[in-house]
């Protein structure tokens, strides 16, 4: 399973308990001013009373196309259920891995929904890597746990159908694909079940959906389609929206970009297929037997007379008159009882759409904003407001509203002119630091440790600080909640917004998490210490672990200034008796005692993220040899491998493009290339006949694994004879590793290598093992996952004139981050190849 980028006193970071709320899409949201065609869609999504949860594994598993279709040509309130964040997947743009890249596949979702207008959930189980079957990914997570959140999901949302991405039967490939499906079937039943998860209906009530069916598929050379299945056609044209469903759809999957996912758009006929599973069986329509309209419910009927004149009257009604209508409509959903549970989630959803149509339709602009990103608890917070109304119906504001303060103000928004009002609020001293709610404790065995039930299935936190707007409309008030954000404006890229945080006053920050030490000579490692706040003082401290000698450089700090910045070298030595362990670092200042670091992830496709976690570096000390060689390191996609190596004091050179072309390579004892570099560099295509010479004249050339896929399709020879690269792996992290030639030089210089240099290994053994050498390749690793029959393809090596080529699947791009000491020997050996004659 995958070592976390945490530590064992995250299990003791608790911070303070943050709100519950029962529907994601009920998450504040800014307001703004629509077109005709937009309030026309959503008068037609406030008709419908339908709903489908799509259901699969991973962020990207989902089918965007069906889900576009459903939400926007159907008007069906449609979520996506992914099981899991994606955590220990891979990332294209960038070196997050682990819970950061979850945070990022997280928000890669919410832009495909924002996109698509679907509704996410999540469950608690960890991405803990590839699995190849559902026994080994049940053995990581809590089946039970993972049931009951997707049960808690199919009772909270109340869909009619339930669909499907995989089925049970394993075609999926991934062990978390027909896991899926296993939970989707089982949720199925036991969300009408009421001996199953019984505590939960104290918040809420059975629910049994119509119908579950598997949306079956035709890619990666398995058809599970037939002609006799029911089928869809989804590639209509949208004039509401202005688009074909399939642009739409592609929109959507290309916000999955960690991952490559970038979607050419289509346009026409498509079909989507369908495999009943359980449930009355559908046979012209996904919806078949279920009433999509408010007839469903007897307290509704004559409100569904009431929104189709809305519809049919839209186009032509004088205005004033229309706006009478929507709040008629707006005043009978107020009036609907509330004792039937699935009447009262649909009105709570509807009243909140509807607020938005209304508003809309007056013309209504409204945003809260301030001019600083982050605060700190203790201080001010000024909270900017700007409203406009750019229609003709008369609207004033009577309150605003943030935290503990309100003010009562009566101001009529005169037409297209934009109001603008300010509000100062303090940040309570006990006010809870921003950071992922499933990553404020650590994840065990495959599970965040949530345990909340409002909170576990959420796809994202609530914003740190909302704002209430009070308008009235004619006689009519009611309120509408906004998220504060922060507001710059960019020179290149102009208006930006971006979520407001609340951070510790100061945190501390290293540049690794882990330490490796070879010999019992000192390091330094800078701490940063940064400032949140305009001015702090104060002492940083640290205890020296067992076995380990820490001295501190100087203990006292002055930061002057938000946002500056000092740093601190510590000195860390290894004693002959030192054991791993950890070295925590506090200030203390202000009265308070700090202890945490803060990782923040910056892309323009998503919202800036932060991560705040205990400043602890993990200290390792493993005697070893590091040859001094000086390496060419062509970069590859997410990988740190280079940085990693210039700790092992290795002369390290990153190689531009430039470089590799018109640089003497001969300089370099060894060029490394990261993984899937030849997928992302195409300047490695044109200096292969470079590479080889340079191998041929005596120099080492590794090349990490690289993917063979439509996401990374090779188009360039590697090595100086054939090789097949497949998708061939071992994802057990434990599986024994057998060498093949123990007297071969990469396993005895300049380190003796054993099969107890595979411990500790996390996550996996390797991936895209190759297969169908030349034979002037050697093998020299054998491993298999349990059950499997051996493979011989994680490192492979040749001699090329008086040099070597080596590829390797073994995840060094894992290993090295989380200072496996077996790994940073083995490639030691690798970069010191000796020289043929």
């Amino acid at each position: 399973m995958q070592k976390l980028l945490f530590c064992s006193a995250m299990k003791q970071f608790f911070l303070l308990c943050i709100p519950f709320f029962l529907f994601s899409s009920l998450h504040a949201q800014p307001l703004k001013s629509m077109s005709s065609s937009e309030l026309l869609w959503e008068l037609h999504n406030l008709s419908n009373t339908g709903s489908a949860l799509y259901f699969a594994a991973h962020p990207d598993d989902e089918n965007t196309r069906l889900i576009s279709y459903l939400a926007n040509e159907r008007h069906i309130r449609t979520a996506y259920l992914s099981l899991t964040r994606g955590d220990g997947g891979q990332n294209l743009i960038g070196s997050e891995k682990g819970p950061l890249l979850g945070m990022v596949r997280t928000q890669e979702l919410l832009a495909a929904r924002r996109t698509d207008h679907g509704t996410q959930y999540f469950s608690r189980a960890y991405d803990f890597g590839y699995s190849k079957n559902p026994e080994e990914t049940f053995h990581f997570w809590n089946k039970d746990s993972v049931l009951a959140d997707a049960v808690w999901v199919i009772r909270t949302f109340k869909p009619d159908v339930i669909i499907c991405r995989f089925p049970t039967t394993g075609e999926g490939g991934h062990g978390h694909h027909t896991g899926s499906a296993m939970i989707a079937e089982e949720a199925f039943t036991a969300a009408a079940d009421p001996t199953k998860f019984a505590y939960q209906l104290k918040y809420t009530s059975t629910w049994q959906a119509k119908r579950i069916v598997w949306n079956t598929f035709n890619f990666g050379g398995t058809n599970t389609t037939s002609p006799d299945q029911l089928k869809l056609d989804v590639g209509g044209f949208n004039p509401l929206l202005g688009k074909y469903n399939g642009e739409i759809a592609a929109e959507s999957r290309s916000m999955h970009k960690s991952q490559g996912f970038g979607s050419e758009k289509s346009r026409g006929s498509q079909l989507e297929y369908f495999k009943h599973i359980k449930g009355e069986k559908a046979v012209n329509d996904l919806f078949d037997g279920v009433d999509l309209s408010w007839n469903r419910y007897k307290e509704t009927k004559e409100l569904k007379k009431k929104i189709d004149q809305l519809i049919n009257d839209y186009s032509y009604k004088p205005r004033d008159v229309l706006l009478n209508d929507l709040m008629i409509v707006y005043k009978a959903f107020q009036k609907i009882p509330g004792t039937d549970n699935e009447l009262a989630a649909q009105k709570e959803l509807k009243i909140t759409q509807l607020k938005k149509i209304i508003l809309g339709y007056c013309g209504i602009w409204a945003d809260a904003t301030t001019s600083v990103q982050t605060i700190s608890p203790g201080a001010s917070l000024k909270i900017n407001y700007a409203i406009i109304n750019s229609g003709k119906v008369p609207v004033s504001v009577t309150k605003i509203s943030a935290g503990k303060n309100d003010s009562t103000i009566d101001t009529i928004l005169g037409d297209n002119e934009l109001k603008t009002l300010s509000q100062t609020i303090v940040i309570t001293e006990n006010a809870g630091y921003s950071t992922p709610y499933w990553l404020r404790r650590f994840p065990e065995k495959g599970l965040f440790q949530v345990n909340d039930l409002f909170w576990n299935t959420q796809a994202e936190n609530e914003p740190e600080i909302v704002s209430s707007i009070t308008f009235k409309i004619g006689n009519d008030t009611f309120s509408v909640t906004l998220p504060v954000r922060y507001k710059t404006v960019d020179p290149v890229k102009g208006e930006i917004y971006q979520p407001l945080y609340i951070v510790p006053q100061v945190t501390i920050n290293l540049p690794y998490n882990n330490y490796l030490f070879t010999d019992g000579k000192s390091r330094m490692i800078p701490v940063t210490l940064t400032s949140n706040v305009d001015s702090i003082n104060g002492k940083i401290t640290l205890a020296a672990p067992r076995g380990w000698k820490v001295k501190l450089q100087k203990e006292s700090f002055s930061l002057k200034g938000k946002g500056s910045q000092t740093v601190i070298p510590v000195e860390v030595t290894p004693e002959t008796n030192a054991q791993n362990e950890e070295l925590g670092l506090a200030v203390k200042a202000a009265g308070r005692l700090f202890n945490l670091s803060l990782a923040s992830i910056h892309y323009d496709h998503i919202p800036y993220q932060n991560l705040l976690q205990p400043a602890i570096a993990h200290l390792v000390y493993e005697p070893m040899h590091v040859p001094k060689l000086k390496v060419g390191y062509i970069p590859g996609a997410g990988d740190e491998v280079a940085d990693l190596l210039k700790q092992m004091n290795l002369d390290v050179v990153v190689l531009s493009d430039e470089q590799l072309t018109s640089s003497a390579l001969q300089q370099y004892d060894a060029i490394v290339t990261g993984v899937r570099a030849y997928n992302t560099n195409e300047k490695l295509q044109s200096v292969y006949a470079k590479m080889m010479t340079y191998v041929e004249q005596g120099g080492n050339l590794i090349v990490q694994y690289n993917t063979n896929s439509r996401v990374g399709p090779l188009k360039t020879q590697m090595g100086p004879y054939p090789f097949t690269i497949t998708r061939d792996r071992v994802t057990d992290e434990n599986a024994a590793v057998t060498l093949l030639d123990p007297k071969h030089s990469l396993f005895n210089t300049p380190n003796v290598i054993s099969p107890k240099d595979f411990d500790g290994w996390i996550q996996e053994r390797g991936i895209y093992f190759a297969s169908e050498w030349d034979a002037h390749y050697q093998p020299l690793l054998r491993m298999n996952d349990p059950g499997e029959k051996a493979n011989d393809g994680a490192l492979i090596v040749a001699p090329y004139g008086k040099g070597n080529f080596v590829y390797t699947g073994l995840v060094f791009f894992r290993e090295l981050p989380a200072g496996v000491p077996g790994a940073y020997k083995l490639f030691l050996n690798m970069l010191a190849l000796p020289k043929h004659r």
